[in-house]
């Protein structure tokens, strides 16, 4: 199984898709708890919603494995990107309602984990880097979209329900001023936050860098909004028929400001 799955585009835009895959190693799978087997904690049919990428000429990066075996959006070094709040590291342990992937004693340990890293980590950000950097290259400047979701209720992580769109952009900095308010300002008919408790994972917070002309913003979606949140887990046309033209508003947005910031 490929690691990833990439298309290229024709525009300078890299829209990132961590962690919808559902793809778990043979040996890795007989250690796993029913819990995890259910991957509930997928960002569920996010190729299937973003499906106007293509024809809008965007570069497309998607993970193939699942986010159990390694967390694509999280730092190597495992350091919590909300501190003081609780988070899953770079190899979870649990899923997002802390239940145990692993029977107690078969846990990952450092030596596993830093193979995992190494195996499954590392390619990942490498195509990812080196697309932006081709991209900036090409055009000048590149864009990177970050595409996520989750579920709408997840007491370990937030209190109440979640914003229906949660645009981040690590308070500012991963891409020029005025990119995230404009964005949040496009969002018509959904609840929307900028920064809220969502303000970008690694990926945003990494390549993310606007005096190097490349910005990056991060969606989170609560998965109330497309799909059925319960097992298992099925697509909602038409709940996604009514949200696509949201997601290419906010596509859209993105490119102009890029495109007037770099015009030069």
């Amino acid at each position: 199984m490929e690691l990833f799955h990439f298309r290229a585009g024709r525009i300078p835009l890299l829209v990132s898709m961590p962690h919808t895959g559902t793809f778990i190693p043979l040996e890795q799978l007989p250690r796993l708890t029913p819990a995890a087997r259910a991957l509930p904690d997928t960002d569920w049919h996010l190729e299937r919603l973003y499906d106007f990428l293509d024809a809008l000429g965007a570069c497309v990066l998607v993970a193939t494995h699942s986010r159990y075996v390694v967390d694509l959006n999280r730092p190597p070094d495992n350091a919590n990107l909300y501190p003081g709040q609780d988070t899953t590291g770079v190899v979870p342990v649990d899923t997002f309602h802390r239940e145990p992937l692993y029977p107690a004693g078969r846990e990952p340990g450092e030596a596993e984990m830093q193979q995992r890293i190494e195996h499954y980590w590392k390619p990942y950000h490498a195509r990812l880097g080196e697309e932006l950097s081709r991209l900036k290259q090409e055009f000048g400047y590149a864009l990177l979209w970050d595409a996520h979701s989750i579920l709408s209720v997840l007491p370990r992580f937030f209190e109440g329900r979640l914003h229906d769109l949660n645009l981040g952009t690590a308070d500012g900095r991963s891409c020029a001023p005025g990119i995230g308010e404009a964005l949040l300002g496009t969002v018509k008919n959904y609840s929307a936050v900028l920064n809220g408790r969502f303000k970008g994972g690694y990926i945003t917070r990494a390549y993310g860098r606007p005096a190097n002309r490349v910005h990056a913003v991060q969606l989170e979606l609560s998965e109330a909004t497309y799909m059925e949140e319960s097992p298992p887990y099925r697509f909602r046309d038409d709940l996604a028929a009514r949200l696509r033209p949201q997601l290419r508003a906010l596509i859209d947005e993105l490119c102009r400001r890029g495109q007037r910031l770099h015009k030069d």
